[in-house]
C-alpha cells in the first residue's frame, strides 16, 4: 500500500438506491475516512442486472433522491453514468469508464456483502476481471462475519483477494426493501432516510399499493 500513498483514492458507491437510506450514507462516510478516499461518487443503476426492471422504481426518482441524500456533504457527489447508458447496468462496464477518468487514481468500489459474496462466486458480469480492476471494500452488518476464511471459502474466480477489504457497519441493520414496504403499510420512516428523501417519497407516491388499472406514473 506504500507505494501508492502519493496517489489520488476515489471511492465508487454503486446501487439501486430504492430509495437511498442512512445506511448508505454511513458507510460511505465510513470507508472514506478508513480508507482516506477523497471523495465518494454514488452511482446509481439503470437496470440492475440482477433484478426484474419492472419490480425497481423509475431511474429518475432513483437519481434525484441520491441527490438530495447526498448535496449536504462537500465529499459525495452522484454520477449519471449508469443512469444514463441504455441496457444492463453492468459494474465492470462503469468501473472500465472511471479508469478512463481517473487513469492515475486508486479506486475502492463501496458494496455491500451480500454484493461481494456474488461477485466472488462468479454471478457478476465479468466477476474475474472485475476483482482485477480496483479495490473493493465490502461493508457488513454487525453479527455477520465476513473474514477471510469466508472470502476464500466463496472465491470461485481464482483471483487474489488481497485488494478485498472488510467493514462493519452499525447502521446497514436498516433496507431499502423494509423501507418500500413500510411505506406501503403505511409505516413511519423517520429517521430512516434523510428529511428530503422522505419528502420526495410521498410527494411522488412512491411505493404506495396501487389502484385498479393504475399505471406506474412519475
Amino acid at each position: 500500500m506504500e507505494k501508492h500513498a502519493s496517489k489520488r483514492r476515489i471511492g465508487l458507491m454503486g446501487g439501486t438506491f430504492d430509495p437511498i437510506h442512512f445506511g448508505h450514507l454511513v458507510t460511505a462516510e465510513e470507508a472514506r475516512v478508513q480508507f482516506s478516499l477523497e471523495r465518494v461518487i454514488f452511482i446509481p443503476n439503470r437496470h440492475p442486472p440482477l433484478k426484474d426492471p419492472r419490480e425497481v422504481t423509475d431511474p429518475e426518482h432513483r437519481y434525484l433522491m441520491t441527490v438530495l441524500a447526498t448535496v449536504g456533504n462537500p465529499y459525495f457527489t452522484v454520477s449519471r453514468i449508469e443512469i444514463d447508458r441504455p441496457g444492463p447496468s453492468y459494474t465492470i462496464d462503469t468501473l472500465r469508464a472511471f479508469l478512463q477518468i481517473y487513469p492515475d487514481a486508486d479506486l475502492f468500489f463501496i458494496t455491500g456483502a451480500d454484493a461481494l459474496l456474488q461477485i466472488l462466486r462468479g454471478m457478476w458480469h465479468g466477476a474475474r476481471e472485475l476483482l482485477q480492476m480496483c479495490q473493493f471494500i465490502a461493508a457488513s452488518r454487525p453479527g455477520y462475519i465476513l473474514d477471510r476464511e469466508q472470502l476464500e471459502r466463496n472465491n470461485l474466480t481464482g483471483n487474489d483477494l488481497r485488494n478485498v477489504h472488510a467493514m462493519t457497519i452499525p447502521a446497514l441493520a436498516i433496507s431499502s426493501t423494509d423501507i418500500r414496504e413500510r411505506v406501503r403499510q403505511g409505516r413511519p420512516i423517520k429517521y430512516l432516510v434523510p428529511e428530503p428523501v422522505e419528502d420526495y417519497i410521498f410527494k411522488h407516491g412512491l411505493y404506495r399499493p396501487k389502484a385498479a388499472g393504475e399505471g406506474e406514473g412519475g
